[in-house]
């Protein structure tokens, strides 16, 4: 019995009724219900009539893919192409480039591939070479260390010398280590310092930012400057909450500290609206935070991210401010340099080498990934480190895909950068590998992975039918990008690889995601015996 396909099922729901032969159709012993996808559809067109930027195809197909479940038997791999290519070929997608490559890691079979070859930007799709190189190259038990040191003497309560504290690297320490290093500095029976507090950066290169990023972006949080002394992922959080009307709203800054300074023009108004817009002074390179707009007396707090320039600046200060609330008088200044060897360490604070990755890949961090780059970098050609030697650690990973890295552009270790090119090929290469050389590394790398319905950037999709808690997968976007690439368990048990990238689009990447899901919808229920 020939199967309908998805563009007669997407047909029929625009039909003001349904024939009576199709109201219920056996399709090899199982039964489809047309009334259900019916009642599915027309709540979701009267649902998506408030979003007329999105074309109602892209929906349906999500829906109808969700509603149908096991009306699509995968009976060979042509169905499943077939498939892909319907959804692929949806209206929306035409003046878009898609990129997709899906392999049965269980049968070493290729299962799909269309433009897999192209060169594209891979965004975030780049933190899973980065990760697999971390995972590889470095020790097992590598950590982030983050040291303190000083010089001088102690005499009775007094230091006569200075405080150094040396990055290591970490992207996530927090000011709560930060308050642990101040304890270990207080056992040494210290009330005054006399003298100055450093931070030593010499071990990472004086550029601060990735090749290739963009120069607007500057005061995005998600786009950080980079040190190896990073504090609270060297961002601030502006905290806005409203008073009574026609008072100013109060804007309390975390980490609160001198080193920031803030512009506030923000009102409370007697109104169901709220428009706060937060912006840092990035064109001077400056970390003075301007607060505009105007905020609902009804709203909740208000959280916006800025990120600090000179980070390990804004470290230092804040050690010398929270010195100051523990007691511990402090006179000198502030400033960096390279720790002298005969410095005594009073203070170590380190992360695990897992503990990064996994916040990496599922928060999406570019923080994380360009500190696994500068580590690798460092471990293989000392200091200071660069991003371009950390390249040469992802060159040679892609060296043991089987691949030739001259193929290809990579420049930074986060995806960031639209420098960088890559293909749906090369990540569907790189996902086979982990699987088939390291299986002692392939549980660590795919858990670091976002669930689908779960947790990470994927918590929000996917959240029911065979994809959820079903597909391990780094999501990408940059404007006009969107990618995800990954694994997931196929309805008849087979473990598939998958690249998915697509680019070229205008506006909003939501349809484009319903798309993506719904591909990942279509391989979950493979099931070729």
């Amino acid at each position: 019995m020939k199967l309908l396909n998805i563009e007669s099922i997407v047909g029929l729901s625009f039909r003001p009724s349904c024939p009576p032969e199709l109201k219920e159709r056996r399709w090899k012993g199982e039964i489809f219900v047309f009334e259900k996808i019916s009642q599915s559809l027309r709540f979701f067109e009267m649902t998506i009539s408030h979003f007329s930027i999105v074309p109602k195809i892209i929906f349906l197909i999500g829906i109808i893919l969700i509603s149908v479940g096991k009306t699509f038997p995968q009976s060979k791999t042509n169905n499943l192409k077939n498939q892909v290519d319907s959804l692929l070929s949806t209206e929306y997608l035409v003046p878009t480039i898609s990129a997709v490559k899906v392999f049965n890691l269980s049968k070493s079979e290729l299962l799909f591939e269309k433009n897999s070859k192209l060169l594209l930007r891979p965004a975030s799709n780049l933190k899973l070479f980065t990760t697999a190189a971390s995972l590889i190259f470095l020790d097992s038990d590598f950590q982030f260390r983050t040291k303190g040191y000083y010089s001088g003497k102690i005499l009775n309560d007094t230091l006569y010398g200075n405080v150094y504290l040396k990055g290591g690297f970490d992207p996530f320490f927090r000011v709560e280590d930060l308050d642990s290093m101040i304890s270990d500095f207080k056992e040494l029976n210290i009330s005054f310092v006399k003298g100055n507090i450093y931070a030593d950066v010499s071990n990472i290169d004086s550029l601060f930012w990735g090749k290739g990023w963009m120069w607007d972006d500057a005061p995005d949080a998600t786009v950080p400057y980079l040190s190896s002394l990073n504090i609270n992922e060297n961002k601030i959080q502006v905290i806005t909450e409203p008073q009574e009307v026609d008072i100013q709203s109060k804007v309390t800054l975390y980490p609160k500290s001198d080193y920031l300074s803030k512009d506030v023009k923000v009102k409370t108004i007697d109104t169901d609206s709220t428009k706060i817009n937060v912006i840092s002074d990035w064109i001077n390179r400056t970390n003075k935070i301007y607060v505009n707009g105007y905020q609902s007396v009804n709203d909740n707090i208000d959280t916006s991210e800025v990120n600090i320039f000179h980070p390990e600046k804004f470290f230092i200060d804040l050690f010398k401010e929270h010195l100051l609330k523990n007691g511990i008088s402090f006179e000198g200044n502030l400033d960096t340099i390279t720790t002298p060897e005969s410095a005594i360490k009073f203070s170590e604070i380190f992360r695990n080498l897992d503990s990064v990755i996994l916040r990496t890949n599922k928060e999406s961090s570019n923080l994380g990934a360009e500190m696994l780059l500068y580590s690798l970098a460092e471990k293989f050609y000392g200091s200071p480190a660069t991003a371009k030697n950390g390249v040469k650690i992802i060159d040679s990973l892609i060296t043991l895909t089987g691949n030739d890295p001259q193929k290809f552009r990579i420049v930074d270790g986060s995806g960031v950068s639209h420098y960088n090119l890559v293909s749906a090929e090369l990540i569907l290469d790189l996902l086979k590998y982990m699987y088939y050389h390291h299986p002692e590394l392939i549980w660590r790398y795919s858990s670091s992975l976002p669930i689908a319905g779960v947790d990470g950037l994927l918590k929000n999709r996917m959240q029911s039918g065979p994809a959820y808690n079903n597909v391990h997968a780094k999501t990408g976007t940059l404007s006009g990008v969107s990618c995800i690439s990954g694994y997931l368990n196929a309805q008849n048990g087979d473990k598939l690889a998958f690249s998915i990238l697509m680019e070229n689009f205008v506006g909003s990447a939501k349809p484009i995601r319903v798309i993506q899901d719904s591909l990942l919808t279509v391989l979950s229920l493979f099931n070729e015996e």
